[in-house]
């Protein structure tokens, strides 16, 4: 298997693009090669957890052994601006997680306008409404509650009310709704469980930010810093607090809100101008077939998949029938982001004078 390496800091992911920069297009001749036969470099864009990642890349390469697979990860905000940046010249081939049902067409310049061959597998509810996200898996809205810091507070969070406890000001993290998908995706919850645009709903979000609601520049803080005891709740996903789970916290629980939850269908997508298209393709293939997602799925237990033919269950997530699950409305909240996003500006804006 080839090494992959997984970059996290700035310098890292500088280095890695001045390698690619010189880089040339795939040839032709490369492109006629068998599907086994794809070899060479892939560059994955990922705001995907590492554990995600080394799940993927050893599946994918016991595949595809002869394809080394490099990882630029950050934020789905950061990767998008740089995808963007890069536009002419891209540098990533695919761009993994962070790309949402309840974006629209809103990156269609940066995205080859491509499917994959199991497009026609997919639950009917989480199939592409844009044409260029595959969209492999669920992410499913949830709180992460620190059990030793919520017993010390004599609380048992179990729903969006109970996040408003005094007792919580202050102590509560949530990532930032502009740039971050996981925020925007419970962002969409609090809508659907409220109702839209409804009075309800922003009643109930402007006495969660009054309630001294912090906010993270980076969604993966709403779970690693309510295990480390920093917080004593997250407003996350599911993926991210199971992915605690299966690592062995035992100071930490996840907790599906009482009044519902709902899930954005998060993907990927071969990015416009890739320079190994081939093995990008490749790659969406293999997260989209029945194969690849009950081997993922299995490996991590940490994701709900859509591919309608597969079938595994995990050991960190309950059966969904065992969830209160509410309905969303995904256009409505992709016509309406930028005038939601700019009222919820406003409030956080005003209480933070």
């Amino acid at each position: 298997m080839k090494k992959k390496a997984l970059l996290f800091t700035a310098i890292a992911v500088t280095l890695l693009l001045s390698a690619c920069s010189g880089g040339k297009k795939e040839t032709a001749a490369a492109d006629k090669s068998a599907a086994g036969d794809i070899e060479g470099r892939l560059v994955l864009y990922s705001s995907m957890t590492e554990n995600d990642l080394n799940n993927l890349i050893d599946l994918f390469n016991e595949k595809y052994p002869k394809c080394e697979v490099e990882v630029v990860n950050g934020s789905a905000g950061e990767l998008v601006a740089r995808i963007t940046a890069e536009k002419g010249n891209p540098q990533g081939d695919i761009m993994w997680g962070g790309l949402s049902n309840s974006d629209g067409n809103t990156h269609s310049e940066i995205f080859e306008h491509w499917l994959s061959e199991y497009e026609n597998e997919v639950i009917s509810d989480y199939k592409s409404n844009n044409g260029f996200y595959s969209l492999d898996h669920l992410s499913t809205c949830v709180f992460c509650i620190n059990t030793e810091l919520e017993k010390e507070l004599g609380l048992e969070i179990k729903s969006y009310a109970d996040l408003l406890n005094p007792k919580l000001k202050g102590k509560i993290v949530f990532s930032n709704p502009n740039s971050s998908s996981a925020a925007w995706n419970n962002v969409c919850n609090i809508m659907s469980v409220f109702g839209k645009d409804s009075p309800e709903a922003w009643d109930y979000m402007t006495k969660l930010m009054k309630n001294g609601l912090v906010i993270s520049v980076s969604s993966s803080v709403c779970f690693k810093s309510v295990e480390t005891g920093e917080y004593v709740a997250g407003i996350t996903y599911e993926d991210g607090a199971a992915t605690l789970l299966k690592s062995g916290a035992k100071n930490i629980r996840m907790v599906y809100p009482a009044e519902g939850t709902s899930a954005s269908a998060f993907g990927c997508a071969v990015i416009a101008g890739a320079p190994h298209p081939k093995a990008a393709k490749a790659m969406v293939n293999f997260l989209m077939s029945e194969e690849g997602q009950n081997a993922l799925g299995k490996s991590l237990g940490t994701l709900r998949m859509t591919n309608s033919k597969a079938n595994f269950e995990s050991p960190y997530l309950p059966k969904t029938n065992e969830v209160k699950w509410v309905t969303r409305d995904v256009n409505w909240m992709i016509e309406n982001k930028a005038k939601v996003l700019e009222k919820w500006n406003k409030i956080y804006a005003e209480i933070h004078k």
